[in-house]
Order: C-alpha cells, then sequence, then structure tokens
C-alpha cells in the first residue's frame, strides 16, 4: 500500500477507485468497459498528480522529503555502487549507525560513500538511530575523509537527516566540536567532494557531510539551518506556525539554488522520487558521475581553493 500525504487525498481517492475497478476485473474476467474506465481514470491521475507537483508549497514539499517510502543512503548503495565495505567506529568511542560509509566503486572508479540512513521501517529506523548522528558518527565521517584523502579516493556524501542528535549524551561527548571538526575536513581533503541532499538537510548535521566542491539536491528534497517546527517554536513561540517558517527560511532546492547555496537540482519524477526510485537514483548516478568527471582533472591545491571559495561567495551578491 501506497502512503499517501495529507495534500494527495484527491489522487488517493482516484488510485483507491482504479484499484477497485481492477479487482472486479480480476474477480469477473476481463471487461472492455472497466479496462476503458480504468485507462481515463489512469490518465485523470497522472494529468492530476503532474498539476499538484508543479505548485507544491514548502510545507508541502517538506512533507515529500520527509516520505517514508523516498529511497535512502543505502537504496543508492546498492543501486549506484559495488564493492561497498561498510566501515564502523570512531576509533575513539563507539559505533554510531546513522551514518554509514566506506569504500566502494561508482561505475569501477574507486571512491569513498559516506552517508546518513533513517531507516526504513520502525527496527531499522531505531537501530539508525532515524538518520540522527551521534559524535561519533561525525568523528567516523572524518576518519573516512581522511583516509580517502590519504589514497587518493574521490568523496561522495548523501545528506538525510532531521539533525544531528540533541542529547545529553552526545552534547557531554562535544556533538559541537565534532560536527564542527567534519566540516574542516570537508574543507580540508585534496579529493573531489560531491554532496547529494537527498531528503532532508538538517541544519549542522547536514553541513558536516555536504561542504563539498559541488553540492547536488533533488527536486523535493529540503535544506534549512534548524527544521520549520524548532524555527516557528524559537521565533513564534508557537509550533503550529511551521508552514509560515517554511517559507520564510526559504528551505527549496529552487530557493537554494537562487541564493547560491547548492550547484544544481536533480528533478524528480512526477509524484516525487518514492513514486520512481530507480528513476531518480539513475538521474542521482549520472549527475554525480558528469561532476567527477570534471573534478577528477583538478589538483588537490585548487579543489580546496574552489571549495572554500565557493562558501565564501554564498550571501555576497545578495
Amino acid at each position: 500500500m501506497r502512503t499517501f500525504l495529507d495534500f494527495e487525498s484527491s489522487i488517493a481517492e482516484l488510485e483507491g477507485k482504479i484499484a477497485e475497478l481492477k479487482a472486479i476485473a480480476a474477480a469477473n474476467g476481463s471487461s472492455m468497459q472497466i479496462e476503458e474506465e480504468v485507462r481515463q481514470l489512469e490518465q485523470k491521475t497522472a494529468r492530476s498528480l503532474a498539476q499538484l507537483y508543479e505548485s507544491l508549497q514548502p510545507w508541502q514539499k517538506m512533507q515529500v522529503a520527509r516520505h517514508p517510502e523516498r529511497p535512502h543512503f543505502l537504496d543508492y548503495t546498492r543501486f549506484l555502487f559495488t564493492d561497498f565495505t561498510p566501515l564502523a567506529g570512531d576509533r575513539k568511542f563507539a559505533e554510531d549507525r546513522a551514518i554509514l560509509g566506506g569504500p566502494a566503486r561508482f561505475k569501477g572508479m574507486p571512491v569513498m560513500i559516506i552517508g546518513q540512513e533513517k531507516g526504513a521501517d520502525t527496527a531499522s529506523r531505531l537501530k539508525h538511530n532515524f538518520g540522527m548522528a551521534r559524535p561519533e558518527g561525525y568523528r567516523k565521517a572524518v576518519r573516512l575523509m581522511e583516509l580517502a584523502d590519504r589514497f587518493e579516493l574521490p568523496v561522495i556524501t548523501f545528506v538525510d537527516t532531521a539533525g544531528a542528535y540533541p542529547g545529553i549524551g552526545a552534547e557531554e561527548r562535544g556533538q559541537a566540536e565534532a560536527i564542527a571538526r567534519s566540516t574542516e575536513c570537508c574543507l580540508r581533503v585534496g579529493v573531489p567532494l560531491v554532496s547529494i541532499i537527498i531528503g532532508e538537510g538538517g541544519s549542522g548535521g547536514a553541513v558536516a557531510l555536504a561542504t563539498a566542491n559541488v553540492v547536488l539536491m533533488l527536486e523535493h528534497s529540503i535544506y534549512s539551518v534548524i527544521s520549520p517546527e524548532g524555527a516557528s517554536s524559537i521565533l513564534w513561540r508557537d509550533s503550529t506556525r511551521a508552514k509560515d517558517a517554511a517559507t520564510a527560511m526559504k528551505i527549496t532546492a529552487d530557493d537554494l539554488k537562487r541564493l547560491g547555496v547548492i550547484d544544481e537540482i536533480i528533478h524528480e519524477p512526477v509524484g516525487g522520487a518514492h513514486r520512481a526510485p530507480e528513476q531518480i537514483m539513475t538521474a542521482v548516478g549520472e549527475a554525480i558521475s558528469s561532476h567527477l568527471d570534471r573534478l577528477q582533472n583538478l589538483a588537490p591545491e585548487e579543489l580546496r581553493h574552489a571549495r572554500r571559495e565557493k562558501f565564501l561567495a554564498i550571501g555576497r551578491n545578495l
């Protein structure tokens, strides 16, 4: 059963009718009349879905970015990479399963991949802490990026988190320092670094992996300094104004491309990435390949300088 979002009620009703007619046809044998009605309903559903997704508001895009059936890091790993060898632990405290990573091959090329994994069901979400990393997760990311730098492996990161884990234990173990170290490491490595925001890009938890030469963003993903719910609670002391905060914060791919925060928008299938996972993962793979081909020709110092200047330039010409 497909999960429908609040604003997709009309689509849910149409798809429900289609499923009902198909069940009737299957039970009673094929009928030309039913087949024609199903075909017309499918065309109407496709048109309605396209119209709906052409004019999504920021709050609605946030809902799509959080859709539980949206492809996650491990889905991209299985689809785009071969010979993936996950490496565990930060060599200081523990293993954090919200951030996964290790060497792999991308179209035959050795690379280092790092990503935030939210999990696909209750058990895996608990296992991966809903993609919210503790300090040891960011320290593991630093270890993997330094390893990639040592062996001259391009780094590809996948961002999908509501933010870093805010628990007391995480704060006691230096959450802010770990995020800062990871961000600094992104700026320091002398290998190509490509980051893709595939769902939520939440706060420093996202920037720690997305301070890259190229930042790609899926069309219906979001990228923000804080969640809309958190911003509305701080600004207006009213969490019900999260919709207003989502609009004011400029969290959508179109807004961020215009502001120079991201470099490219990867367009999603009609209805969002969860409706055609293989199609969007193929598009992501093509975008990564295109940018890696260009970045591979740059020397380490050129990569560091370009990365630094890219982030210093944000906001200068507004």
